[in-house]
């Protein structure tokens, strides 16, 4: 198969660093980014990647200069992995709306931007792949994940909008909404914690903090074995070959779960309101449309 060049965000640790290592390990070129100073990435470099440093939260100028010089380095990029983010930490009424921005600013807006200066090159070339790295918490609200869950579901909806308005040109994007897999991303040097401020709510904020401090680097979830599958379904081989090409796809058997028991709970929601929910046209409309005979009388 071609050679992929591929960009990726976030790589000092997690699941960043993971793709790195495993794309170098397929024969593909890489490129690994992370926010400040390069010799984070010291270890990558020295195993066969080309770093450069990146920060998403920064202004949409300073991130078109970076990209421009991280597509110089191989004169062209195929695939982009946005897996720069983190976990903020809080009960909603606790978490500030500085916090709230800052938690968009890196795991939504910070994925935009690189998105988006990336995107002139992808429709000349008439080829390219965007993956997202997705969440559990982008499938279902959490106890204490208000911030971080907005970030992952509003993620959701750019994934689904942006691959309708790209993939006439060429653009396919995947999105994987990842469970629970042994990272340090619950470490206490990257999960940030809200001090509680309501009384009312301390039990339930020493249960958060209990529940994620025994989580921490004990999660089931193998991160090479997921980096692995969602490396084959961008260059469709592996467990990929011959199966639909997914714009969500869940990993890990907490995420299916999450995903499964959601929607079924949905379905019966609707079935048993589906009267209700579909008695609010005016009657005037719904009697005109019975006389229309092989058309859609629906205008939008």
């Amino acid at each position: 198969m071609t050679q992929l060049t591929w960009l990726v965000t976030g790589c000092s640790s997690g699941f960043g660093e993971v793709f790195v290592r495993r794309i170098l390990a397929r024969g593909d070129r890489v490129i690994a980014t992370a926010r400040g100073d390069t010799a984070r990435l010291a270890p990558l470099e020295d195993a066969g990647a080309a770093v450069l440093a990146l920060d998403v939260a920064a202004s949409q100028s300073e991130i078109n200069t970076k990209i421009a010089e991280a597509i110089a380095i191989y004169d062209g990029i195929d695939v982009v992995v946005n897996s720069t983010g983190y976990i903020e930490t809080g009960i909603a009424e606790e978490v500030t709306n500085e916090r709230f921005i800052a938690q968009f600013n890196t795991n939504l807006f910070g994925v935009v931007n690189v998105t988006r200066a990336l995107l002139p090159h992808f429709r000349a070339k008439k080829s390219g792949v965007i993956v997202y790295t997705g969440s559990l918490g982008g499938i279902a609200g959490e106890v204490g994940g208000a911030a971080y869950c907005a970030s992952k579901f509003a993620l959701e909806g750019v994934a689904e909008s942006m691959k309708l308005e790209t993939e006439a040109f060429g653009i396919r994007s995947h999105l994987f909404q990842i469970g629970h897999f042994r990272t340090k991303i619950l470490s206490p040097s990257n999960l940030k914690t809200v001090a509680s401020t309501v009384d009312a709510y301390k039990e339930l904020n020493d249960m958060i903090y209990g529940f994620l401090g025994k989580l921490s680097e004990k999660q089931p979830g193998d991160p090479e074995k997921a980096v692995d599958i969602m490396i084959d379904v961008v260059k469709r081989e592996g467990v990929a070959e011959g199966k639909t090409e997914p714009l969500r796809l869940p990993i890990g058997k907490d995420a299916l779960t999450t995903l499964r028991n959601k929607y079924e709970k949905h379905l019966e929601l609707v079935k048993e309101w589906e009267s209700v929910i579909t008695s609010t046209d005016y009657d005037e409309d719904v009697k005109a449309s019975t006389t229309v005979q092989g058309h859609d009388a629906t205008v939008l």
